[in-house]
């Protein structure tokens, strides 16, 4: 029996997907499509977003993007992470429409429809691509889990109740702030 054959995706056929506002990704040359995330979902990307673009604004460490735009891993690797972070080191990887290469920092907020991806597949892609950082968002749990590059790769580590990373020097946030509302 021959073994089957299959196409694999890549960032060309990425760019022929319609503009229907869903969130197209494509990971190993297979296509995920999200649905729009829930309220508790928006608060956490908006709450992390504003709070690391105004740490990097005023620093001038380097820049933060939140979805939707892509990341180019390879040309069969096209995700779009909630929020993420380029150093200045690292800002070559930036172009006009997307980031070619691994962010220094990816945050991933789970949603019902994308849990099981964002916890296994996208944790060992961002790792395989050495992605330098990747938080997990649990906007039901409210809490945050933190893959830290290390000697095996990605390795989780302890955040406690405050949030901090080597890439972002002296930038602490309370876990809490992350799921706070206006109200």
């Amino acid at each position: 029996m021959a073994p089957s054959t299959s196409t694999k995706l890549t960032y060309e056929d990425y760019q022929l997907l319609p503009d229907d506002g869903r969130r197209y990704e494509i990971i190993d040359g297979e296509l995920y499509v999200n649905p729009s995330p829930a309220t508790k979902h928006q608060i956490a990307v908006g709450n992390l977003h504003a709070i690391i673009w105004n740490y990097t604004r005023t620093r001038k460490t380097g820049t933060v993007f939140v979805a939707p735009f892509d990341v180019l891993l390879s040309d069969v690797d096209v995700l779009q992470p909630d929020v993420l972070y380029v150093s200045r080191q690292h800002d070559d990887r930036v172009t006009e429409r997307n980031v070619t290469g691994a962010p220094d920092l990816v945050i991933e907020v789970l949603s019902e429809s994308t849990r099981k991806t964002d916890e296994t597949i996208k944790l060992k892609r961002y790792d395989r691509f050495g992605i330098g950082e990747y938080w997990i968002v649990d906007p039901v749990a409210e809490s945050v889990r933190v893959y830290r590059r290390g000697r095996a790769g990605l390795e989780l580590v302890d955040v406690g109740s405050t949030l901090t990373s080597p890439l972002l020097p002296d930038f602490q946030l309370d876990v809490a702030d992350v799921f706070a509302t206006t109200e």
